[in-house]
């Protein structure tokens, strides 16, 4: 008969047909006995055998003559070696019960295969949001009161807390207001990557300040009574955020009305809100901080123009001589015509505006600009080529977007930085020339309060065009208020402060400056 014991499976160590056992379970036994503890144990018997000493004869069976993997043996032994280690710990504790079998590992043993995730870790490895302890009480924020452009301080602490001042981005806000001929704006924004800044509220509402201005020289009472109602919107959002710092500034109607001054006084009066009329040099240079971030490296020059209500600021800027990322340092010549969309759909009529009174309020742009002389700059020699392009910040142009998008509902995602060429806008000008009033006010880029206003802005393009033809146009759906942003965070250094450092010793600070 075969002997089955010395094939590939040996058993463990008991002998078949009374047979004397083979070498290789003596081996096993052997190994066995060395491995129990120093304890012998008679063969075939089972009742005086401990787990250990059977367990330890079992793997080195299995390690002389078993194909297991390597890995997974000493698993197995280090298991048991922690079995033994803890019914070793629970005998010596009489009034303490025995540990389970998955009980934690004794000191100084090493830590098994497998790994736990680090707690305040993602799968990724990035930080999760830490977790407020319950119970604990969230410490707020008191703003102090600050004039326009000036640093206001905060102090964030609980009432009764000893401990360190939980962090908060609150002092990081910037917030800008344009209030113009035709609309008023507001903006709210933190700082984030160099040159970027993240929303944080808004505000935009069609006042037409500057309605009848043109005709009388003044302010009409129902345009100032519209402009403080939403100036008071304003302030109640400046109120509920504390802001670091602001600046609010009024553009062309305030600036050439005669009771421009006497209603800001009452803008001060009833809302709180200082504000500053800016110059036209200083309106043109914000429009040009304002669109820094969508001039590309392959551009040498552009014609940047802004399309306002009552004015409209053009500047040239040349980028072949020591080119930097401040926009507005570039600008090599600037001009600001006295027209605007309001201004010039009073003279000639918005309503109803055919070809022939279209092509009036383009002549009459045309002999304001004709006053204009530039002189020579490298970049504009050779105007007309795709390094040199206009760039338009103003409704006219995003509402020349939108028709071109064919959108349904104005996007400023879509919009804001979309190239227009020659064709588009041609194409859209024809279209808009061919819709009445009703359909101009249908259409949901445009609206019924910017239905009279839009061919007389695309008058003031127009001839725009005619003075600095170029093969395309990009679309810049910003303005002042981001050039405010923009210049208020550069000259405070915001982008260059390291985020958590600063805010807390911007706190320590405060606090200091409040005790």
């Amino acid at each position: 008969m075969k002997d089955l014991r010395d094939g590939n499976r040996p058993s463990a160590g008991a002998s078949l047909a009374g047979d004397k056992p083979s070498e290789r379970a003596s081996e096993a036994a052997t190994d066995g006995l060395k491995q129990g503890n120093g304890k012998s144990v008679a063969p075939g018997s089972s009742s005086d055998e401990t787990p250990q000493v059977r367990a330890s004869a079992s793997d080195s069976t299995r390690e002389k003559g078993s194909s297991e993997p390597i890995g997974r043996r000493r698993r197995r032994r280090r298991k048991s070696a922690r079995k033994a280690a803890a019914k070793g710990v629970s005998d010596m504790s009489a009034n303490v019960p025995s540990q389970p079998a998955t009980a934690a590992p004794v000191p100084g043993q090493k830590k098994g295969r497998r790994r736990r995730r680090k707690s305040g870790r993602e799968i990724q490895g990035r930080p999760l949001t830490p977790q407020k302890a319950p119970g604990q009480a969230q410490p707020k924020l008191h703003p102090a009161s600050s004039g326009p452009g000036q640093p206001s301080t905060h102090a964030a602490h609980a009432a009764g807390a000893s401990g360190p001042v939980a962090r908060r981005h609150a002092d990081d806000l910037y917030a800008a207001l344009d209030l113009g001929t035709n609309n008023c704006r507001l903006l709210i924004a933190q700082p984030t990557r160099p040159g970027q800044f993240r929303v944080v509220d808004a505000f935009s509402r069609i006042v037409r300040l500057g309605e009848g201005l043109d005709a009388t020289g003044e302010l009409s009472a129902d345009a100032m009574d519209r402009a403080v109602e939403a100036l008071k919107v304003c302030a109640g959002k400046l109120k509920n955020r504390p802001v670091r710092r602001h600046r609010l500034i009024a553009t062309e109607a305030c600036r050439s009305a005669r009771n421009g001054e006497a209603f800001l006084a009452r803008v001060r009066e009833e809302t709180g809100l200082e504000l500053e009329i800016v110059s036209r040099e200083t309106e043109a240079r914000l429009a040009v901080a304002g669109c820094s971030s969508l001039v590309g490296r392959e551009t040498d020059g552009l014609v940047l123009f802004d399309i306002g209500g009552g004015s409209s600021e053009i500047a040239m800027i040349d980028l072949t001589e020591n080119r930097s990322n401040r926009l507005a340092n570039h600008i090599k010549a600037w001009t600001s015509l006295p027209v605007g969309v309001v201004t010039l759909s009073e003279r000639h009529g918005g309503c109803l505006v055919t070809p022939a009174v279209f092509e009036a309020m383009v002549a009459e742009v045309d002999v304001m600009l004709a006053d204009f002389v530039p002189p020579v700059l490298p970049a504009f020699s050779g105007l007309g080529e795709p390094r040199v392009h206009l760039l338009g910040t103003s409704g006219t142009v995003t509402t020349l977007a939108g028709l071109h998008l064919d959108l349904p509902r104005y996007d400023r995602r879509k919009v804001d930085g979309l190239w227009l060429s020659n064709e588009d806008v041609d194409l859209m000008l024809d279209r808009l020339l061919s819709w009445d009033f009703e359909a101009r006010a249908a259409n949901p880029c445009i609206g019924a309060d910017r239905a009279d206003l839009v061919l007389a802005g695309c008058a003031i393009l127009q001839s725009i065009r005619k003075r600095w033809p170029s093969p395309r146009m990009r679309v810049a759906d910003r303005g002042l208020r981001e050039g405010l942003l923009n210049e208020m965070m550069a000259s405070d250094g915001a982008w260059r402060r390291s985020g958590r450092n600063y805010r807390s010793r911007h706190q320590r600070s405060a606090q200091g400056e409040k005790t």
